[in-house]
């Protein structure tokens, strides 16, 4: 399968095709898009059935090796509280095109979520026109500047996440708690612990449009349908930036002209 994105772009969109917990038969039954741009990433898979969140996720994507490729995931937002799980994924290239990913993790939908083996397929997708025009258009990845509990305590955190590839915009919220307690060494480890994930997808199409809004605060979202002020193209790595009233810092940036 051909991939019509600019070969220089560290940017990745994908959509599940299956996934199956073996020995169990492949299944799909989520509409899914992971956004990856560069070393961050935002995922929202939704319950075609029902139009309920499956899950929602975001954070660093690192790669650990080439040779075969192995990618971890770090969960700075996960709907499923999976946050200390380790999420290392094996991909292999499928003669289609599609990736065949491998690995363990926590399966949500049997009691007491065990450490399962997984197969997953995934397809990358060409990247959707957006307001830039045709063959080019800003990919970037925001996330929420929050406090930090240094000793003890716990303290309430409102983690944002916002992505865009081109004409395609995601936007995740979790209320977290986030805390510190020693361990029997009297080491500082951090605890974290999160309620539902609101979402929000829209896609450029002569116009930003909502795909998805799901969730308590998914109208308080940051929304590319309502408009961003910002000039998104001054946006680089590391700054802290404005989005409606909250402070973001910028994860990843990339601008393709």
């Amino acid at each position: 399968m051909a991939n019509t994105n600019p070969p220089q772009s560290a940017c990745r969109l994908s959509t599940r095709i299956s996934i199956r917990w073996l020995p169990e038969p492949p299944q799909e039954t989520t509409d899914t898009i992971v956004m990856s741009v560069k070393d961050w990433y935002l995922d929202l898979r939704m319950e075609k059935e029902t139009g309920d969140i499956d899950w929602a996720l975001a954070g660093q994507r690192i790669v650990e090796s080439q040779k075969p490729l192995r990618v971890s995931f770090s969960h700075e937002l996960d709907s499923h509280n999976s946050f200390e799980s380790a999420d290392c994924g094996t991909f292999v290239s499928l003669p289609n095109g599609d990736d065949l990913e491998t690995g363990m993790m926590p399966r949500p939908d049997v009691p007491g979520s065990p450490e399962t083996e997984y197969e997953e397929v995934w397809r990358e997708l060409p990247f959707k026109i957006g307001p830039e025009g045709p063959a080019r258009g800003l990919s970037w990845v925001l996330e929420s500047d929050d406090g930090v509990v240094q000793t003890g305590g716990e303290l309430p955190v409102t983690k944002t996440f916002l992505g865009r590839i081109w004409g395609t915009y995601l936007a995740l919220r979790q209320v977290q708690t986030h805390g510190r307690e020693e361990d029997s060494e009297g080491n500082l480890i951090a605890k974290k612990s999160g309620l539902d994930v609101s979402a929000r997808r829209e896609e450029w199409d002569s116009g930003w449009k909502e795909k998805y809004t799901v969730g308590a605060s998914a109208g308080d979202l940051p929304s590319m349908v309502a408009g961003f002020e910002e000039d998104q193209g001054l946006w680089r790595v590391g700054e802290k930036v404005v989005v409606q009233g909250q402070t973001y810092v910028v994860r990843a940036f990339e601008e393709i002209s």
